[in-house]
Parts: C-alpha cells; sequence; structure tokens
C-alpha cells in the first residue's frame, strides 16, 4: 500500500492482516479471553512476566535484592509467553488487568496484594526493602525523575521505533524516521546526563539505573533490534559507558536472562524458582582478549 495515498475510514475497524508481527495477539479490547489460573510457587513474591525490558527490569531488581542480603526477596518467575496469548488468561487478568507484562502478586502478608507495571513494581520493591532509592529528599527526587522519564519515554522507544524498524508489516518512511529522531533525542539527553555523573540518578546506583538500562542500555549494546548501526550508538560515549558498566554487575547478568527463552543455552532461564537454578545453566564462552 502506498502509505502517502492512504485515507483513515471515518470508523476505524480491526483488521488482523495488516498489524505486522504482534497481528495476531492485539486486539482493541481488554480483559480474559480464556480461564486458567496462574501457578503458585514457595516463595513470598510471584512474578509472572517474559525477559522483555520491562521484564528485565523487575528481574534485575529482585537479583539486586538477594545480592545484597535481601532474603525475604526470594520469588519464583513464571514464564508469560506473550507469542500465545498467556497475557489473556483469566489468572493473569487478574494481577494485571491491562494484560502486560510484568505482574507481581506479593504474598508476603495476610493478604495478596497485586502489583502492576514495571516503574512501580520497583518503587514498590525499593520502598519495601529500603534499597535502591537514595535516603536524602533530594537524591531521591532526582531517581524518581528518571523513573518517571523512563516511563514515559520506552513507549516510543518499544512501540515507536522499535515496531516501525523491527515488527511493522513492511518499512515507512515517515515513522521510522520520525521515531528515529526521537530515539536519538533520548539517547542523547541520557549521554548529556552521564557525562556529569556516574549513575542516572547521580552518584548512587538506584532503581533509576535498573529502569532505563534494560531499554536504552541494551540499545547501545547492540542487543535491541539489531539496530545499533542504524542508529550510530558509538557517538553516545557515556551512555555506552555506563551501560557497560551495569551489564558486568552479576545481579544484572542473572536478571537479564530470567524468563527468557532465546539466545544461547547460558542466556536462557525461562523459569527461575531458586538461586541454584542459574547454576543449572551451561558456562558462558570466555571473553576474547
Amino acid at each position: 500500500m502506498n502509505q502517502k495515498q492512504y485515507q483513515p475510514p471515518r470508523v476505524w475497524t480491526y483488521d488482523t492482516e495488516n498489524g505486522g508481527t504482534w497481528a495476531g495477539v492485539n486486539r482493541p479490547t481488554s480483559g480474559a479471553q480464556f480461564e486458567r489460573e496462574l501457578p503458585v510457587g514457595k516463595h513470598p513474591y510471584q512474578l509472572y512476566s517474559l525477559a522483555t525490558p520491562n521484564g528485565q527490569k523487575v528481574t534485575i531488581m529482585f537479583e539486586e535484592l538477594l545480592a545484597a542480603g535481601e532474603t525475604g526477596a526470594e520469588y519464583d518467575a513464571w514464564l508469560i509467553d506473550i507469542g500465545e496469548s498467556d497475557q489473556f488468561s483469566s489468572g493473569f487478568v487478574g494481577a494485571n488487568p491491562n494484560s502486560k507484562i510484568p505482574a507481581m502478586i506479593d504474598r508476603s502478608g495476610e493478604k495478596p496484594v497485586r502489583v502492576f507495571e514495571s516503574g512501580h513494581i520497583l518503587l514498590y520493591l525499593a520502598e519495601k526493602f529500603g534499597r535502591f532509592l537514595p535516603r536524602d529528599h533530594a537524591a531521591r527526587t532526582e531517581a524518581m525523575n528518571w523513573l518517571f522519564w523512563l516511563q514515559g519515554s520506552a513507549p516510543y522507544l518499544g512501540g515507536g521505533f522499535g515496531h516501525f524498524y523491527a515488527y511493522a508489516p513492511y518499512p515507512m518512511e515517515y515513522p521510522i524516521n520520525r521515531f528515529t529522531m526521537e530515539a536519538k533525542r533520548q539517547m542523547h539527553l541520557l549521554d548529556n546526563t552521564l557525562a556529569e555523573r556516574p549513575f542516572i540518578g547521580g552518584d548512587e546506583y538506584s532503581i533509576a539505573d535498573m529502569v532505563i538500562w534494560p531499554w536504552y542500555g541494551n540499545l547501545v549494546m547492540g542487543q535491541q533490534y539489531d539496530a545499533g548501526e542504524f542508529l550510530n550508538v558509538s557517538e553516545y560515549t557515556h551512555l555506552r559507558r555506563w551501560a557497560d558498566k551495569i551489564a558486568e554487575r552479576p545481579a544484572v547478568r542473572r536478571g537479564r536472562i530470567v524468563n527468557r527463552r532465546t539466545g544461547e543455552a547460558w542466556e536462557q532461564l525461562p523459569e527461575r524458582h531458586d538461586a541454584s537454578d542459574f547454576d543449572k545453566l551451561p558456562p558462558a564462552p570466555a571473553k576474547k582478549g
């Protein structure tokens, strides 16, 4: 179809044949599409997710809490296959009526508490355990600035640039140019910020880093949309320095592979129910040089 000649209809109707990669999954309606209860494991926190950037935020946070000695942060991570519409089960909709991963159930108290939206899950855990959120009011406010920035900015990268560059049914010049410009503006902003500080929020590693790294860290490291050359990510030297530094954290290396089932065998842990699950994976190859 020649996009320059496209005229929107007076009333839009749903068309599964023209939506790209996710056409068979996305719907213009909400709510459960079938009955299925969610599994429940032995730990206080039950996570239902997939290792997308939004999913990685939460598993990285859990692994960081455990690495910091917070044994009460033990969790079960159950795979939600969004390609198979698991997010539309009655159980998952009960945990997150928006049908988006990740969703978490906190079963540590008298009554289960559902928590959804990835940024909120990190804030919930940070406040509950008193970790990875500065105590100083000004420093905390700065970290929160970037938490909210990410929640508002990432859709331009994922649903905007990522969709039209990698998942749309065919290349379309206008939306690719539009969202590429915004993606590069965002990376430039982060690069300028990180030229003046070691971490996104300031001097402390915080949930601000954990929410931003899975999106923009993976992007500048060439692990998102295979778009590194197209976006010329090498020009963002401070962002790349930060991304590499975060990637070396043991908790990040663990968290990024939880609920993942693509890639090499050593970087896939579809479900996580115990810390020893990581020991069952084949070793990662040694770095060259």
